[in-house]
């Protein structure tokens, strides 16, 4: 298995031959050019990922790293602790909203335990049960960050060995927007304030606990945001390395990896932090209404496809987006060419 110094030496520039295929390709299939927009340039990303002009993307996943955080002592979340197992275990049985999301997109939904505070069927890569409470020490050591991007990297292997030709990043985790929220703050430089949002319905209250919480865990550990494995380590989540470890290792394997919503979008920016080529393999797939989506995808240089004012986290946002890329390698894979229907080609306007 690949450590996570040997993935980053692995991580190389998207294939620029397989990538000009692929505009070719699409300037001959007759249609207006560049009529899909988006749509046209996913492929050809894809494209220049898997190295290849011909697209094959039909088994695709949603990856669901399941982790708890010792920071809910502090009273920043709406729930209990408990709730990450009872949806967690939802996932293996199918009944959560992302599986079925999944169920109708075509892809498998396969749930981790990188760090829950309890035992259940969800298959274990368990880092330790549950982070410390950020507020008062750090929330894992270094050690353990470096071991949950691992984790990350290692589950994308064994996806890519399997067959899987893309992946969705998703978590379940309580008190995980608190998580994040304090990684974006540093990693973008921002107030936290700026930063947090009310994650699952927070009172105003709560939102003013939780801004508190992050502010007394920044400072007093004063995270580098030059180094993102010691921001992980000190305010962030088991589930936000194990992201970390997915979008690195589908960069290095050659699987373009798909980012949800603003958890999954710190994870990025994270992974894009100690990687930067790995940002070219990521694919964003919706605006979270959480404060900093926007301003996540912004540093990523990324632009989303769907606006749909969703914030259920889980990896359904990145789902969501699986029918849109089936459909646009529908096209690109089987429409007709100019040539095909002996039609005059257009040509591109100055």
């Amino acid at each position: 298995m690949l450590t996570l110094k040997e993935t980053i030496e692995k991580i190389r520039p998207l294939d620029n031959l397989s990538m000009e295929a692929a505009r070719t390709r699409w300037d001959h299939i007759a249609h207006p050019l560049h009529s899909l927009g988006l749509m046209e340039d996913l492929v050809v990303q894809i494209a220049g990922i898997s190295r290849s002009q011909e697209i094959h993307i039909e088994k695709k996943a949603l990856v669901s790293m399941c982790a708890d955080n010792g920071v809910v002592e502090e009273g920043v979340t709406q729930t209990g602790q408990e709730i990450t197992a009872l949806v967690a275990e939802n996932f293996l049985k199918g009944q959560a909203i992302s599986s079925l999301f999944c169920r109708r997109a075509g892809a498998d939904h396969i749930p981790v335990d990188i760090g829950m505070v309890v035992d259940t069927q969800v298959p274990k890569k368990k880092v330790a049960y549950g982070t410390k409470n950020m507020v008062k020490e750090p929330a894992m050591t270094y050690g353990q960050a470096v071991q949950s991007i691992e984790v990350g990297i290692q589950t994308a292997e064994e996806l890519k060995e399997q067959g899987y030709g893309m992946l969705a990043t998703g978590e379940m985790g309580i008190g995980n927007t608190t998580t994040s929220s304090a990684m974006a703050a540093v990693l973008l430089d921002k107030p936290v304030e700026e930063v947090t949002g009310r994650g699952a319905g927070l009172s105003s209250a709560g939102l003013e606990k939780k801004i508190w919480a992050i502010r007394q865990a920044i400072q007093t550990h004063k995270p580098d945001p030059k180094d993102p494995v010691d921001v992980l380590a000190k305010v962030g989540g088991f589930d936000i390395g194990g992201m970390i470890g997915l979008f690195l290792g589908g960069a290095a394997l050659g699987v373009p990896v798909v980012i949800d919503g603003f958890i999954s979008g710190v994870a990025a920016l994270a992974a894009a932090g100690i990687a930067p080529q790995a940002r070219d393999y990521m694919i964003a797939s919706h605006v979270s209404q959480e404060p900093a989506a926007h301003m996540l995808l912004e540093a990523l240089e990324k632009e989303a496809f769907l606006h749909g004012h969703m914030c259920l986290g889980e990896g359904s946002g990145a789902v969501a987006l699986f029918p849109l890329i089936d459909m646009a390698a529908e096209v690109y894979g089987k429409m007709s060419t100019f040539c095909d229907i002996n039609m005059e080609e257009y040509k591109p306007l100055d």
